[in-house]
C-alpha cells in the first residue's frame, strides 16, 4: 500500500523546508534506512532517510523549492500501484478554500475562470519559489539577477543573490532550460512561496502560470502590454553598474559590500564572473599591485613661490551633504523584532558588581601549562557560572502566563558575533563540564557559528547566556535578555588599576561584570545572591574544582 511521505519538522521552531537535492528519482528502489533527500533549513542542511521500503512513485516537491511542514514531499509504494486517490485528496486539503458566510448561509468560494491546477503544467515547466533558508525567513529580498529572460540556464548556474536574515547567499538552478520568467525584480522583497522564476522549454507559452501560483490570489494577472513593460525592464538590469572613466563595471552586491569595508577600489579588480562580473572570491583574493598604491599616494603639492603671511581665515561652511541609506537584511529585521519584544515584554533590571581576577589569572596560567590545553578566562565565567545557576536555580527559569518554569537543567548559551548579527549556541550540561571541555566546545561551536554549519538541536534549548565583550576593550556594558530565558550575563575586560587590600593600595586586576534580569521571575535580592556566588567562584576558582 502507497505511504505518503510528509515535509519533516527538523527543528521546534522550522515550519517550512526548502529540498536542496533529492538522492533518489521516480522509479528508484527504496530500502529503509535510504537517503532521499537533503533537506535545509536556516540552521543547516540535513539528510532525510526512509522509514519505509518500496518504490518512489512521486515527487511532490522539486529541488530547489520550499514547502511547509507536513506538505506532500513524496509518496512509495508498490510498482505500478495507482497513487491518483492519494494525489487527489493531498490537492483538495491543499486547495479547498474556507467557506464564507452570507445571511446565515453557507456560500462556496468562487473561481476564477483561469485558474489552472498544478498539473496543468507545460512539459518541461518548473516554477521557481522564493525558498525559506530559515526558520525565522518570512520573506526575501532579490539583491541580483544572474540571469535575464531568454536566458539559457543549465543545472547548477547560479540565478540569483537572495539577501536572508542570515546573509546574502547565491541561489543556484536545480533545473535546466531557459528563464521564462522572473516574478521578482531586483531590490523587490517577496514571501517565501511567492513566484521567483518560471523555467522551460524556449518558446513555451507560460501565461496565467505565475498568476495561479500566487497565494490568495489577490493579485490579478498583468495585461499584455503591462507584461511587455516588464519584460524590457528587465532585460535591461544588470547586477550592480558602476560608471568609472566611461566604462561599466558589474558586481554583485556580496562582494561591493566585502569591498567597501577592505576599503578596495572595484575599478582595480579584475572579475572572474560572467561578463567580466566581480564576484566574492575575487575581492578576498585581490592584492593591490605597486602602481595602484603610487597613484593614490601621489599628491599635487602647492607652489612655494610668492608665498604670502598666513592669517587665520574665517571658516565659511562648503561641501556636499552626503547620507547612506542601507536596506535592512534580513537578519537584522529579525534581530530588531526579537530584542524588541524581550526589552518591551520582559522588565529589565541590572545589578553590576567588580571582581578581582588576580587568582584567577594565576589559575589560568597554571592551567594553560598542561600540554594541549588552552582555557580562557570567558572559560573561567561560564563555569563559574553554570555553578552558581546551581545553588541559584530562581535565575535558571523561565516566564509562562500561569506559572514559572525553575530548570534544574544547566545548558549556558554563549552569544557569538557572526556576519550582520549574532547567534547563540548553546552548552548542554555546562555545569558537569571541565573548564578544558568548556574551552574545546566553545571553539567548536564558534567556529562553526561563523562558517553555518551549526545544527539546529545545537543553538536551541538555552536556560541562561552569556556575553563577553572584554575581548574588544569594553569595561562594562548591559545586554538585553535572550528570551525565555531570565537573565543574561554581561562580561566586561580585566583592567590593572589600583585597589585598596587590607588598608593598602595596590596594583590589582579586575572585571565588570552586568547581571540583566527579568523582573517577572528574578528578584533584585535572588540577583544579588547569584552574583555574590559567582564572586566567589571567580575569586576563588580552586572552589569550582571542590
Amino acid at each position: 500500500m502507497a505511504k505518503i511521505i510528509t515535509m519533516p519538522r527538523l527543528s521546534d521552531t522550522m515550519t517550512e523546508g526548502v529540498v536542496a537535492k533529492w538522492l533518489k528519482k521516480v522509479g528508484d528502489k527504496i530500502s529503509e534506512g535510504d537517503i532521499l533527500a537533503e533537506i535545509e533549513t536556516d540552521k543547516a542542511t540535513m539528510e532525510f532517510e526512509s522509514f519505509n521500503s518500496g518504490t518512489l512513485l512521486h515527487i511532490g516537491i522539486n529541488e530547489g523549492e520550499t514547502a511547509p511542514v507536513d506538505a506532500l514531499l513524496a509518496i512509495i509504494g508498490t510498482a505500478g500501484e495507482d497513487i491518483a486517490p492519494l494525489l487527489n485528496a493531498s490537492k483538495q486539503a491543499a486547495t479547498t478554500a474556507a467557506p464564507v458566510v452570507v445571511d446565515d448561509k453557507v456560500e462556496a468560494t468562487p473561481t476564477t475562470d483561469n485558474q489552472q491546477p498544478s498539473t496543468a503544467l507545460p512539459k518541461g515547466v518548473v516554477v521557481v519559489t522564493m525558498p525559506r533558508l530559515s526558520d525565522t525567513m518570512t520573506d526575501g529580498t532579490v539583491a541580483s539577477w544572474l540571469k535575464k529572460i531568454g536566458d539559457k540556464v543549465s543545472e547548477g548556474d547560479i540565478l540569483a543573490e537572495i539577501e536572508t536574515d542570515k546573509a546574502t547567499m547565491e541561489f543556484e538552478s536545480f533545473n535546466a532550460g531557459t528563464l521564462l520568467f522572473i516574478g521578482v525584480n531586483e531590490g523587490e522583497t517577496a514571501p517565501v512561496d511567492s513566484v521567483l522564476a518560471i523555467i522551460g522549454p524556449a518558446g513555451t507559452d507560460i501565461t496565467g502560470i505565475a498568476e495561479n501560483y500566487k497565494k490568495g490570489g489577490s493579485t490579478a494577472a498583468p495585461s499584455k502590454e503591462s507584461a511587455k513593460t516588464e519584460t524590457l525592464a528587465e532585460k535591461t538590469e544588470e547586477p550592480i553598474q558602476v560608471v568609472s572613466d566611461g566604462r561599466r563595471i558589474f558586481i554583485s552586491p556580496l562582494a561591493k559590500k566585502i569591498a567597501e569595508e577592505k576599503g578596495i577600489n572595484i575599478v582595480q579588480v579584475k572579475g572572474s564572473g560572467e561578463n567580466g562580473r566581480i564576484i566574492k572570491s575575487d575581492i578576498e583574493n585581490y592584492t593591490p599591485s605597486s602602481q595602484a598604491v603610487t597613484a593614490t599616494a601621489v599628491e599635487v603639492q602647492p607652489s612655494t613661490d610668492n608665498r604670502q603671511p598666513t592669517t587665520a581665515q574665517p571658516f565659511v561652511p562648503a561641501g556636499e551633504t552626503l547620507t547612506e541609506e542601507i536596506k535592512n537584511s534580513q537578519m537584522r529585521k529579525i534581530i530588531a523584532k526579537r530584542l524588541s519584544e524581550s526589552i518591551f515584554t520582559a522588565p529589565h533590571f541590572y545589578l553590576t558588581i567588580e571582581v578581582a581576577m588576580d587568582e584567577a589569572m594565576k589559575s589560568r596560567a597554571t592551567i594553560n601549562t598542561i600540554p594541549d590545553t588552552k582555557v580562557s578566562f570567558n572559560d573561567m565565567v561560564i563555569k563559574a557560572c553554570a555553578m552558581a545557576l546551581k545553588k541559584h536555580p530562581k535565575v535558571n527559569s523561565q516566564w509562562r502566563e500561569d506559572s514559572i518554569l525553575i530548570n534544574h537543567h544547566v545548558n549556558v548559551g554563549v552569544a557569538v558575533a557572526v556576519e550582520d548579527g549574532l547567534v547563540v549556541p548553546v552548552l548542554r550540561f555546562t555545569d558537569q563540564m571541565s573548564l578544558s571541555q568548556i574551552g574545546n566546545s566553545v571553539k567548536d561551536l564558534a567556529g562553526r557559528a561563523k562558517s553555518k554549519k551549526l545544527q539546529p538541536a545545537e543553538m536551541e534549548g538555552s536556560t541562561f547566556t552569556v556575553s563577553n565583550l572584554g575581548m574588544f576593550g569594553i569595561s562594562e556594558f548591559t545586554s538585553i535578555i535572550n528570551q525565555p530565558n531570565s537573565a543574561i550575563l554581561s562580561v566586561g575586560a580585566i583592567e590593572e588599576k589600583p585597589v585598596v587590600r587590607n588598608g593598602q593600595i595596590v596594583v590589582g586586576n579586575t572585571m565588570k561584570v552586568t547581571l540583566a534580569c527579568d523582573h517577572r521571575t528574578v528578584d533584585g535580592a535572588t540577583g544579588a545572591q547569584f552574583l555574590q556566588t559567582l564572586r566567589q567562584y571567580l575569586e576563588n576558582p580552586v572552589t569550582m574544582l571542590a
